[in-house]
């Protein structure tokens, strides 16, 4: 049985395999998501658009959400 990468994606949510290894950047390419909308998560910690992302592993892609405290003086 051939191991692929799993993805799971948010707004939509989602759950997306893919043959690895591959570049977080190429993976993004191929979901059609643009790299400054999204943050890319794996083990809990953010990853770059350069790292790889090896079969068998699990990442999470998140949207970013801006905003915060309207600090009025």
């Amino acid at each position: 049985m051939p191991h692929s990468m799993r993805i799971k994606c948010h707004h939509p949510t989602r759950e997306v395999t893919l043959k690895g290894p591959r570049q977080v950047r190429a993976l993004l390419t191929d979901l059609k998501l643009l790299p400054d909308t999204v943050l890319v998560i794996r083990n809990d910690t953010l990853i770059t658009e350069d790292e790889v992302v090896a079969d068998e592993e699990t990442i999470e892609i998140r949207p970013v959400i801006s905003g915060g405290a309207d600090h009025a003086l």
